[in-house]
C-alpha cells in the first residue's frame, strides 16, 4: 500500500492544481493565459513541473483572510469617539 502513496500525491496535486486554474477568472491568472496554463498543467503533470509552476506563478495572490487591524489613530470611528461624553456618566 506504501508503494502507491507517491503516485496517489502526484495525482492528487494534478488533479487539484487542474480544477483550480479551471475555476479561476481569466483575469486573476498571472503569468501566462488560462489556457496555456491548462495545457502545462496537462503535459507536465505526471513529472510535477506543471501543476507546482501553477501553484507559484500562475495562481493569483489571495490577502489572508480575516479583518484588518487600524490603529486607533487612523480610525475615524474612535476619533469620534473621543468627543462624545461616556454612555455610565449622567448629565449633570
Amino acid at each position: 500500500m506504501l508503494r502507491y502513496l507517491p503516485f496517489l500525491l502526484v495525482l492528487a496535486l494534478w488533479i487539484y492544481a487542474f480544477i483550480d486554474c479551471l475555476n479561476t477568472p481569466e483575469e486573476e491568472v498571472r503569468g501566462l493565459p488560462k489556457v496555456v496554463w491548462v495545457i502545462v498543467i496537462l503535459l507536465f503533470g505526471e513529472v510535477l513541473i506543471g501543476p507546482v509552476a501553477w501553484l507559484f506563478a500562475g495562481r493569483p495572490r489571495r490577502p489572508a483572510p480575516g479583518p484588518t487591524w487600524t490603529a486607533p489613530d487612523d480610525n475615524p470611528e474612535f476619533l469620534a469617539s473621543l468627543n462624545r461624553p461616556p454612555k455610565d456618566d449622567p448629565q449633570p
